[in-house]
């Protein structure tokens, strides 16, 4: 009897240290911006100049918010190293209507947005790198079915898939 409350008393303290170290990746902030991201990304596909830059202008309010305290300092760094960058292009996209603008400035919020997200490894659905040819740029996607937002429908299906990016586990 004496052996058997032992053992459970073991079993029990096992699942104690176990389920107090497996924490839940802290996706929030990093969720909340690759969604907005993908907003934009969308946007652009449309060609709707309009579109695009409302919504620039709420990725831009996300990626100003303080993000979530529970990333770690490697984490924190990477992000600091990219959140200037990322606010920088949003906030030209949101300031005009111009696609052809907005495109610029895409390509260079999807490259520090993919150096962002490879770096934290917080996705929490699988993210795809896509290349165009034509424009020597890429763009992140949440689907492998190439829709490229840098010419839109004049060639929609131009590109290929660069990389993925596997959820964070």
């Amino acid at each position: 009897m004496k052996n058997l409350k032992v053992i459970t008393l073991t079993i029990v303290l096992a699942l104690c240290t176990i389920l107090t170290n497996a924490k839940p990746a802290p996706a929030g902030f990093i969720d909340k911006i690759t969604n907005a991201y993908l907003d934009v990304k969308n946007a652009l596909i449309s060609g709707d100049g309009n579109a695009v830059k409302l919504k620039a202008a709420e990725l831009l309010k996300d990626l100003s918010t303080i993000p979530d305290k529970s990333l770690n300092p490697a984490q924190q760094a990477i992000l600091q190293k990219y959140q200037t960058k990322l606010l920088f292009d949003s906030r030209h996209m949101s300031e005009t209507t111009v696609i052809d603008h907005q495109r610029e400035h895409f390509a260079s919020l999807s490259q520090n947005m993919y150096s962002l997200l490879k770096g934290v490894k917080l996705n929490t659905a699988t993210i795809y790198q896509e290349y165009c040819p034509m424009k020597k740029a890429y763009w992140l996607s949440e689907s492998n079915e190439i829709k490229n937002p840098y010419f839109g429908s004049k060639m929609l299906d131009c590109g290929k898939v660069t990389e993925t990016l596997a959820p964070a586990k």
